[in-house]
């Protein structure tokens, strides 16, 4: 299945490429792949930038990129794409893994077919961080839930040098150590090891501010980044915002001009797929792991509070517990007509998303 659907979006990313008159190449490597491809090519600049640059990305996904580089791939689009591609399949099973055990073998399959055909999933077949950062984060959630503490710490280590929404894995593991102090007592075995979790996963994201520090004379250098140059910042009224900047943009539609775009709308239906899921999270029978419900709202929490990304579609898979519950709590028919949605929408918003005009992932 998840082939299948990355075939499909090849096939979406070259239709799409034809009508605009540019190559699939171009296609998949809008938005964020222009950034990172840039920063795998030229590295980040030595001084803060007042505006959009790359010290606004984290480090270990252009690292890869540059890595596959060397290995004798010439574009660092493609190289991205790859990674991704890869990712998203390790994601794939580690989900299917982490839902059979909530739910069972039935469940857990029918929540990796949701999956993939989820129209967040458009990221495993970009140039985009989410293909290396999901499958850390449910390999992470995984490790924890079986109390390999060494391996979750490092897998979110090298979360948090990869996406800044890998910092909530830093609270579920610093709740799971928690858990296992006042289960088991602070001089426990066990416990003692549970602590190598949250201590681990500060690793990728300090040394990356260390490195920012030498480099650029600032260990903030990249969030200055973000709020000078893409104005990201945390709001409570940010779904608010969203709301109004569509409407104005639907109220001045002109017939000579009929682009609009659609990602506040993506991030307002964001909202209610993501609070429906982490409702059906929290229902009994309460089955999900509460590692997994934890880093789901804390993701989606963000996002609602983003002034500038929102919870769309890429920010739900990232959220991935709110878009599988789906798969758990629907069945037959329901089940069928979910997926037939998901497809539909995975091959619509896809295609604008190549366009490069209308919609980001």
């Amino acid at each position: 299945m998840y082939v299948a659907t990355r075939v499909l979006l090849v096939g979406v990313g070259a239709a799409v490429a034809a009508l605009e008159h540019h190559s699939l190449h171009s296609a998949i490597g809008h938005w964020d792949g222009v950034w990172y491809a840039r920063l795998a090519l030229h590295g980040y600049p030595t001084h803060p930038v007042h505006g959009p640059s790359t010290l606004g990305f984290l480090p270990l996904f252009p690292a890869l990129i540059w890595i596959l580089m060397q290995l004798g791939i010439q574009s660092p689009v493609l190289a991205g794409a790859l990674i991704s591609g890869v990712g998203g399949l390790v994601a794939t099973i580690l989900v299917q893994r982490l839902a059979t055990g909530w739910w069972g073998e039935a469940a857990g399959r029918r929540a990796a077919v949701l999956f993939c055909l989820f129209p967040g999933s458009v990221v495993f077949s970009m140039a985009y961080s989410e293909g290396l950062l999901i499958p850390l984060a449910a390999g992470c959630i995984l490790a924890l839930e079986r109390r390999r503490w060494l391996l979750a710490g490092a897998l979110a280590g090298l979360a948090t040098a990869t996406g800044a929404d890998a910092l909530a894995l830093t609270v579920v593991c610093a709740i799971s150590a928690a858990v296992m102090v006042h289960r088991h007592g602070p001089l426990d075995r066990e416990t003692l090891r549970s602590v190598l979790a949250p201590l681990l996963s500060l690793i990728g994201i300090a040394a990356f501010a260390i490195f920012l520090w030498q480099w650029t004379g600032t260990p903030l250098a990249s969030l200055r980044a973000q709020r000078t140059g893409w104005h990201e910042r945390l709001d409570p009224l940010a779904l608010l915002h969203q709301g109004q900047l569509f409407a104005s943009q639907v109220a001045h539609l002109q017939s000579s001009h009929l682009t609009v775009d659609l990602s506040p709308l993506a991030a307002l239906v964001g909202a209610v797929v993501l609070i429906w899921g982490l409702v059906l999270l929290l229902r009994r029978p309460r089955l999900v792991s509460f590692q997994a419900v934890t880093w789901a709202a804390l993701v989606g929490a963000l996002a609602v509070f983003s002034e500038h990304v929102g919870p769309n579609a890429r920010v739900l898979i990232t959220a991935f517990p709110v878009v599988v519950v789906f798969a758990y709590r629907l069945r037959g028919s329901a089940y069928g007509w979910l997926l037939g949605a998901n497809a539909t929408l995975l091959v619509i918003m896809s295609a604008l998303t190549f366009t490069g005009h209308s919609l980001t992932p």
